[in-house]
């Protein structure tokens, strides 16, 4: 609308609606799009929805990027994205342990998983001919990316609206989160018989949104960049006082003082329990814009949240993958993948990477002190997070002989100051299994006068002394609500990751180290 246009003001109280509102007012939900059919498929038979798409590649390399849509679409929070992790971990036949229990039934040839506060997830598989201090193989990622979360205490009403409290989580890139359809996911903790039962549960309709400043009243946007205060001006609407007037009274429950009835009674009715039942939460906003090949070629992936569960998904597929009676019965080391929570904020949790739990875990596997330094020295870490790909509006800020590029193969990263943990030897290791292979790699170097980002792998080897290398599959956009990656690096690093457990055992007994071996 044009500033210019005679303007005109509908001013309209309660008092005069009441005749209006005297008439039964039923809110009724708006048609679901289409496109969310995609979220109802998880629990069915019915084929993949991307079975005929044709991309520039091949069907294999089409497919692969297809599988991950599945995952991701049905991955809505680090919740979500562990649980449909372990549904396809179960369905390779790997069997559940839990870290409560004080001794494992851990056998040869097993494969077996065990979760942490539902957003980590750690899976195994030893090989045959393992014993202690054999040493492990393992690969890791990260479930969690950078969201607005909902806080503690969400209810704010101002100015005839609704409105839900957030905080952003990591480092996002917050502007891209305003005029989207957003709709909420996570974890509820709910009283069910004396109990308190953990559900997952995600509202697969657009009931938010963080609108922008009108151009009219912000004149300068364009010039100056859009500036907001991420305190006042992120927070998501999710209704007017008028509707939720209109809609009658609503029930109290134990957390009406904190957040929105209507808020609670949404979730009560997705998850079909009282909304007095429901005793708090840990929900994320989330894009409801589902994620699917893109490009006049279907050659990219566009999607919320690659950074990082392109990666968790390539790693455990990659596990379950190599987990052949051939390929574990000449296996000496044991397997692992593990997804951990909290990287975009540190990692310093109970669920996050600088946790005890990759020390405990191998601990416990090793099962026996006197061989676990024999252990950590015969074993490999691959840190497997997204990287960042040449920029074609932005190539100066990318180093000259450093620039990954889509559909090249999975990227290597280094940085001498160690934010990265890929050293001269486990950069090698690495790269020579992908040229055995065929699989082809690429370099990546932060410019010098840039900051360089960091990953898990850097306190994964400090913690536990392994050789560690940092790798990822290359993307645009990173940490935006809305991602891109090409189509072809799915299977290039899927070969990769299932060719270093296979192949990593027999690797390494050819690299020597004076005065090491």
């Amino acid at each position: 609308c044009s500033s210019d246009l005679p303007s005109l003001l509908f001013v309209v109280s309660l008092r005069g609606l009441r005749n209006f509102a005297s008439v039964p007012v039923k809110l009724t939900q708006p048609p679901t799009p289409h496109w969310s059919n995609i979220f109802k498929r998880s629990n069915t038979n019915m084929s993949s929805p991307y079975a005929n798409v044709k991309s520039a590649f091949s069907d294999v390399e089409t497919k692969r990027a297809g599988d991950f849509l599945e995952f991701i679409n049905a991955s809505p929070s680090q919740f979500h994205a562990v649980e449909t992790t372990v549904k396809s971990l179960v369905a390779a036949g790997f069997a559940q342990v839990s870290e409560r229990d004080a001794k494992w039934n851990v056998l040869p040839g097993g494969k077996y998983f065990y979760t942490r506060n539902q957003s980590s997830v750690v899976a195994f598989i030893v090989g045959m001919k393992w014993q202690p201090g054999n040493g492990f193989t393992i690969s890791a990622a990260h479930t969690d990316s950078p969201v607005l979360k909902v806080k503690p205490v969400s209810k704010v009403s101002k100015n005839g609206y609704l409105e839900v409290g957030v905080e952003p989580y990591g480092g996002g890139l917050w502007h891209t989160w305003f005029d989207r359809d957003l709709t909420v996911a996570g974890r509820v903790m709910i009283a069910s018989g004396g109990d308190y039962v953990m559900k997952l549960v995600h509202i697969k309709r657009p009931i938010l949104r963080i609108p922008t400043l009108a151009i009219h009243l912000n004149r300068e946007v364009n010039d100056k960049g859009f500036i907001f205060n991420k305190q006042a001006h992120m927070l998501p609407v999710i209704a007017t006082n008028v509707a939720e007037q209109l809609n009658g009274a609503r029930k109290d429950s134990p957390m009406s003082n904190d957040h929105h009835p209507l808020l609670i009674e949404l979730l009560a009715k997705e998850l079909d329990v009282a909304p007095e039942d429901i005793r708090d939460f840990e929900l994320s906003l989330t894009d409801m814009q589902p994620a699917g090949f893109g490009g006049a070629h279907n050659e990219f992936i566009f999607s919320r949240a690659l950074d990082n569960l392109c990666m968790s998904h390539i790693c455990s597929q990659a596990l379950i993958a190599s987990a052949t009676s051939e390929s574990i019965n000449n296996e000496e080391k044991i397997r692992i993948v593990a997804l951990f929570d909290h990287e975009e904020c540190g990692s310093a949790s109970v669920m996050g990477a600088a946790s005890n739990g990759m020390y405990q875990l191998l601990n416990k596997l090793n099962a026996d002190p006197a061989s676990y330094d024999a252990a950590i020295a015969k074993s490999f870490l691959v840190s497997a997070d997204m990287a960042h790909a040449l920029h074609p509006n932005y190539a100066e800020l990318h180093e000259e002989n450093h620039r990954p590029a889509m559909h090249k193969g999975l990227v290597v990263k280094t940085n001498q100051n160690q934010r990265y943990a890929t050293s001269g030897i486990s950069g090698f290791i690495m790269e020579e299994i992908a040229r055995v292979n065929g699989v082809p790699t690429q370099k990546f170097v932060i410019r010098n006068d840039l900051a360089c980002g960091s990953t898990i792998g850097p306190i994964l080897a400090t913690s536990c002394g392994i050789r560690t290398v940092d790798v990822g599959v290359p993307q645009l956009s990173m940490h935006s609500i809305r991602e891109m990656c090409g189509v072809a690096d799915f299977q290039s690093a899927f070969k990769l990751i299932l060719a270093f457990y296979e192949q990593f055992t027999a690797m390494d007994k050819k690299v020597v180290i004076p005065g090491e071996h």
